[in-house]
């Protein structure tokens, strides 16, 4: 009796683990990108910015990059909305203002007037790449190459966190700060006391979104999973066979759908996550 009653919860625990972890459905996938690098869901529209690298080296000062608007059906309404950015990468928006990390500078884009406002050169970086911005419009910066998060407030640039390996993907809470650093999430309260959540996801992670108290996490080599507050990692996705990057995504929490950045496979690629 007692053996099946353990047999019994045992079941309706994993039952229940099980049915926590949700699924991917493709919904569609755009035309083609010039290396689509972070996907940003518009606050006041029914929008999406896209941070295109362009051709050439995806780590060089060329012009090449640019910032393309779509609609969230995955038509692009301007692929070139704002040119001139060199390796354009995490985006982030207030106020009407774009924020984009572009290689070594802040980049600040004036959304109504659809122009560039600002480029702030950040001194000794080494290739910014995520960006968050928390309720109160201040604006942090993941420096991969450099192992430091910077943050932007009352018109400066100052270093936040450094001492870290290859930190990407940011995520502002009105209570802390979330980011993902060489395979491994961290959560960073107002005293900059760090706790991990959760480790052993491949070295590139890259994107980072909250769903509820859990996470969805990609990696630029080609995995998406899911994390749950405890720590327990579940890959969704897995297009490494494919050689298909899966770069810093956006997610919507009410649709439950996910804009996917391909990188070299030049396209967005949205689900549902059920």
């Amino acid at each position: 009796m007692i053996k099946t009653l353990f047999s019994f919860v045992y079941f309706l625990s994993v039952s229940s683990y099980l049915l926590a972890q949700p699924a991917l459905k493709k919904l569609w996938q755009t035309d083609h990108l010039d290396v689509p690098e972070s996907v940003l869901i518009a606050e006041e529209s029914n929008t999406l910015y896209a941070s295109l690298i362009g051709p050439g080296n995806h780590t060089a000062t060329d012009g090449n990059g640019s910032i393309a608007k779509l609609d969230r059906n995955g038509k692009i309404i301007n692929a070139q909305w704002i040119t001139g950015l060199n390796s354009p990468k995490g985006l982030g928006e207030f106020k009407d203002k774009l924020y984009v990390a572009d290689l070594k500078e802040l980049v600040i884009i004036d959304i109504p007037d659809n122009k560039v406002l600002k480029k702030i050169e950040i001194p000794q970086v080494g290739m910014l790449n995520d960006i968050t911005i928390d309720p109160h419009g201040i604006v942090y910066v993941s420096d991969s190459k450099g192992g430091k998060i910077y943050c932007y407030k009352n018109g400066k640039v100052e270093v936040f966190l450094d001492g870290l390996v290859n930190p990407n993907g940011l995520f502002a809470a009105d209570n802390g700060l979330y980011f993902l650093d060489s395979g491994s999430l961290f959560y960073l309260n107002k005293n900059k006391q760090a706790d991990k959540i959760a480790e052993g996801m491949e070295k590139s992670t890259d994107g980072l979104q909250k769903d509820g108290d859990n996470f969805l996490v990609s990696a630029w080599i080609g995995v998406l999973c899911y994390v749950t507050k405890d720590g327990k990692v579940t890959t969704l996705l897995d297009t490494k066979a494919e050689k298909m990057n899966t770069a810093d995504f956006a997610f919507d929490r009410a649709s439950r759908q996910l804009y996917l950045p391909t990188f070299f496979k030049n396209q967005i690629i949205a689900y549902q996550v059920q």
